[in-house]
């Protein structure tokens, strides 16, 4: 997949000519079941059309921008990680436009002169509540409108789960919930998230269960305190563990609210340290709990893993 970085005013066009496209159109954080509709109906017109199909999305999030915030915008799926999704769904292009106050101020018309006529777009895809230019006065009955004649549209209704639209809003709920079961199978596969081994105060291995102590990369969602059935990748193997997200209460001062990740690896001795890893989420287990001492502790740990041993065994 072509990766092509676009920024407004000054650089709007690849350096090279990439033909004629067929194009969705999304932020698309997640790369949920919704937004792989919308993306494989863009392929396949692609495939009718006989075009490369491409993928525009935008860089930081639009709230970053229009919002004001201060804080740090937690993503579903890191930059990187939504790139390497795309390639992996067969996309031939993907259009990373950098999203600032001035390509902000866009209007509708503008951004389809654009970042559509001007990228040689013969066909758009997107979803039905999609916005695009200034104040998001432009929705996709405009973009039908603007593009008679000159390229298609194609208007993708919401995906329905369980009664409830899929949407990246909804996975962060479930996320902070805990609920990673879910989520995955609103992602249409595991949650992950990636991250550095790190040096832990390594009390686990005093107990019989040493932890990989992942610090995760930042601006990554991190789902909500408890304990997981959690698939780990070390060097391109994946290997099944449990593991703890939350602040040790058993062994730390309540008023230290440092949030760690720690994952137990079966069956692996191996020393880590440093090493770049990827945690998948499968199950919530429990709450993260106090215990009243060690060997309460170490009971627990061994029913934990023993019911993310029965989880991977299906």
């Amino acid at each position: 997949m072509k990766i092509i970085h676009l920024n407004y005013p000054n650089h709007i066009k690849p350096e090279t000519d990439l033909g004629r496209l067929s194009l969705a159109l999304g932020f698309f954080d997640g790369v949920h079941k919704g937004h792989q509709h919308v993306i494989h109906e863009a392929i396949e017109r692609a495939k009718e059309l006989q075009v490369k199909s491409a993928v525009m999305t935008f860089d930081p999030h639009p709230s970053l921008v229009l919002g004001g915030r201060k804080e740090e915008v937690f993503y579903i799926t890191p930059l990187h990680q939504k790139m390497k999704i795309l390639e992996d769904m067969g996309v031939d292009v993907c259009f990373i436009v950098r999203f600032t106050s001035e390509f902000a101020q866009l209007t509708p018309d503008q951004f389809i002169d654009v970042f559509i006529k001007g990228l040689q777009v013969v066909h758009v895809t997107a979803g039905f509540d999609y916005s695009f230019g200034r104040k998001g006065k432009g929705d996709m009955e405009m973009m039908k409108q603007f593009g008679q004649g000159s390229f298609g549209v194609s208007v993708i209704d919401k995906m329905i789960d369980d009664e409830e639209k899929i949407s990246s809003t909804r996975i962060r709920g479930l996320l902070k919930e805990g609920e990673v079961g879910q989520v995955c199978r609103l992602l249409g596969r595991p949650f992950q998230v990636e991250g550095t081994v790190v040096n832990g105060d390594k009390r686990g291995r005093t107990i019989g269960f040493p932890t990989a102590n992942v610090e995760p990369e930042l601006g990554t969602f991190v789902p909500g305190r408890g304990v997981y059935a959690v698939r780990i990748e070390v060097q391109g193997q994946f290997y099944e563990g449990v593991c703890n997200i939350g602040f040790k209460p058993t062994f730390n001062n309540p008023d230290v609210k440092k949030l760690t990740i720690e994952v137990h690896i079966f069956d692996f001795e191996r020393s880590i340290y440093g090493e770049q890893v990827v945690v998948e989420w499968h199950r919530r287990i429990r709450d993260e709990r106090k215990f009243a001492g060690i060997e309460e502790l170490k009971k627990q740990i061994e029913q934990d893993k023993a019911e993310a041993v029965r989880f991977f065994g299906k």
